[in-house]
Formats: structure tokens, C-alpha cells, sequence
């Protein structure tokens, strides 16, 4: 099993949101780097759910439910989704400011490759997220 963080703006769609669907296709991806993050994703594999630009927190767990295929919001055959399900809302989120001053993390992919939308998350680093939740 592999780990993964996914980037939303809350306005835009939000943990809440996300929980009261039950399960999203993670659309609009239109980075590279990023879609070859979503292909390399398998069904089982965790993710953690990060609120951008507003929050600037992981807030919560999904987990990949349907692996890669063709994005339906665009008829470009180079972009895809991976089908996503809430597993739980952390029990506290882990801000930005905290990973920051943690130097545990400071080779995360969230502060090195910070613009990226869709990102590989380490184990340990897993670990020492889901401890600074309280998890």
C-alpha cells in the first residue's frame, strides 16, 4: 500500500462536502506530475486530504476506491481521476505551520513540492502526520 496527499480549496470542495458524498472522482488535475501521481495510484492505498490556499491543514483520511481513468470533465485523453472515499475526519487537523516547524517532515513532498496537487507521502512521514492529529 502506498500513501498520498490530495490538495482542495475548501470553496471549492471541502472535507465536509466530500464526507457527505460518500465518494468523488478527483478531477481537474492538469499538472503532469500530478497525474502520474493519480496513475500510480492503486485501490487500498491511503490518502491524506489537505485544505489549500484557506486552512492550509490535512483534515482528514480517504482511500482510493477505483484506480486511474479517463477524466470525464475533459475529452483530453492525458488527464485522469482515481474515485476517492472518506475513511474519517482527523482528530485535530495537522496545519502547515506545524509540519513547517516539525523537522521531521522537512523532505515532505507538501513543502518541497508545494504547488503540486497531488503528492506521494512516505510512510514515516504517514506516521508522524497521523501523531501530531492525535491519531
Amino acid at each position: 500500500m502506498a500513501f498520498w496527499l490530495v490538495k482542495s480549496e475548501p470553496f471549492k470542495y471541502s472535507w465536509d462536502q466530500f464526507e457527505k458524498e460518500g465518494q468523488t472522482y478527483w478531477d481537474g488535475v492538469r499538472n503532469y506530475a500530478a497525474r502520474n501521481n493519480l496513475k500510480a495510484m492503486r485501490k487500498g492505498d491511503e490518502v491524506l486530504f489537505y485544505h489549500s490556499n484557506e486552512g492550509l491543514e490535512i483534515v482528514g483520511i480517504a482511500k482510493v476506491v477505483k484506480e486511474h481513468y479517463q477524466d470525464p470533465t475533459t475529452d483530453e485523453d492525458a488527464w485522469v481521476v482515481v474515485d476517492l472515499q472518506p475513511v474519517r475526519k482527523l482528530a485535530k487537523p495537522v496545519s502547515l505551520k506545524l509540519i513547517k516547524g516539525d523537522e521531521r517532515l522537512s523532505e515532505m513532498a507538501l513543502l518541497k513540492l508545494s504547488r503540486l496537487s497531488v503528492q506521494p507521502v512516505k510512510q514515516e512521514e504517514w506516521n508522524i502526520v497521523l501523531g501530531l492529529a492525535g491519531e
